[in-house]
């Protein structure tokens, strides 16, 4: 098939151009009475495309929307901090559970150690989890609120934010003063929403706490790494009244050291450092495996990708099934479209028109056709994601990426159903054309 001489050399005149804005209104016109005209047969073909956008589109958007909730939630871990545990994040725990079982847990030895050697390190924060706790005042009860104790730096290195009041003092701190800061959530359970709650006491186990800070309300998130609006943080040194921070099991998983990096410093750079300064710690051989693990948001990040990966292409899959059949649906609305028309491409072959004329006609009216159940299939997954937000509670958009990449999908789809129906018409010979058409 040789290629017509418009494709090898391509004119850009004004002519040319007013040509083919020519073509496309006519195919526009064209492809409008196919959808008009034929109604019930044009909307039941173009049904596959619209099934199909709607699948492939649908799933992104959901994805995306997930993904974004939880990555969301996971930005006050901090994508420049290191966390201290006993296992790694990325590793499924049942592999090597003993193994994990057998580590000790982060110290407050270790805290100190990073602190005193660790040059790469900006802010180390040491904290230990006392875990759910009654608490009262003379206004109202909270029941299950999360008691943490920490240290100076949890503050800066989890961004807290305050609604009324302030952070801990450094003599709060050294003194292990019984002051504690509360999340919005207990706040309103224990005060009435709008007043003070600077200076009032609340009792826990037996230890009455002054009210120092409030924290911002943070709301609902998919995936909530630390739930601050239902804690209660208090000074280390005060935690040490409500629990023993020995090596008992009834310990383990309490307490977690985070360490922030140094500005323009590497994360990698850190975490090699933070090895040297934990082995030399815990007193580890040369030749022995490291007894902790460095986590970072990057692993939880890459883990993420990799499933919403499997999730994007699974919904591709199904989609494309719908598509084809789509695709088919639409080639055979062209093949008919051109036998209406033989008689007129006759009569438009015997009045010069080029053979590149006749497929870019076809060509443009079968993408339009894809592009405008593209259009409906995106429609449907715009009224879907409403739908969703409204009674289900969890936002889904769809992102302008998305709508591109779905009325893409569509033109592509428009180019592969019309090239055979377009090459067909445009080889036909004039005088055959218009006795084929009588």
């Amino acid at each position: 098939m040789s290629l017509p001489i418009f494709w090898l050399q391509p004119d850009f005149s004004m002519a040319a151009v007013l040509l083919f804005f020519r073509l496309f209104f006519e195919a526009c016109f064209l492809a409008l009475q196919q959808l008009f005209g034929n109604k019930l047969r044009t909307l039941l073909s173009l049904l596959g495309i619209t099934i199909g956008i709607w699948c492939v589109i649908m799933v992104f958007s959901a994805v995306d929307s997930l993904e974004y909730s939880i990555r969301k939630s996971f930005e006050q871990l901090g994508d420049d901090v290191v966390y201290v545990n006993t296992m790694p994040w990325g590793e499924d725990p049942r592999e090597n559970y003993w193994k994990y079982m057998r580590r000790p847990e982060p110290s407050y030895r270790d805290f100190e150690a990073i602190q005193a050697n660790c040059q790469t390190a900006g802010k180390t924060s040491f904290s230990v989890f006392i875990g759910g706790s009654n608490t009262e005042s003379k206004l109202g009860q909270a029941a299950g609120v999360f008691y943490m104790g920490v240290t100076p730096d949890y503050k800066d290195i989890f961004g807290l934010e305050f609604e009324q009041g302030r952070y801990f003092t450094p003599n709060s701190f050294f003194r292990g003063q019984n002051e504690v800061v509360i999340g919005y959530e207990v706040y309103k359970a224990l005060f009435r929403e709008g007043e003070s709650a600077l200076g009032r006491w609340i009792k826990s186990k037996g230890q009455k706490l002054k009210v120092v800070g409030v924290l911002k309300k943070e709301g609902k998130d998919l995936i909530n790494p630390i739930n601050f609006d239902n804690v209660a943080i208090i000074p280390y040194n005060t935690a040490r009244k409500y629990i023993n921070l020995g090596r008992s099991a009834m310990n383990r998983g309490r307490s977690s050291i985070s360490v922030k990096a140094e500005t323009e410093v590497d994360v990698e750079a850190l975490k090699t450092e933070l090895v040297g300064v934990l082995r030399a710690s815990r007193r580890l051989p040369p030749k022995e495996e490291d007894n902790f693990a460095l986590n970072t948001l990057s692993i939880l990040s890459n883990f993420l990708s990799s499933i919403f990966g499997v999730i994007n292409l699974a919904g591709l899959f199904i989609g494309g099934f719908a598509i084809i059949v789509g695709v088919f649906s639409v080639a055979n609305i062209m093949f008919v479209s051109v036998k209406e028309r033989t008689n007129l491409i006759g009569v438009k072959k015997a009045l010069g028109a080029k053979r590149y004329m006749i497929l870019m006609e076809f060509l443009i009216e079968s993408i339009l056709l894809c592009l405008f159940g593209g259009a409906i299939g995106l429609l449907f997954v715009y009224l879907a994601a409403l739908a969703v937000t409204h009674f289900a509670d969890f936002p889904i958009f769809l992102s302008s990426y998305n709508a591109i990449l779905g009325l893409s999908i569509a033109a592509f789809s428009g180019v592969i159903a019309g090239i055979i129906p377009a090459y067909s018409a445009s080889k036909m010979e004039a005088v055959e054309a218009m006795r084929a058409g009588r």
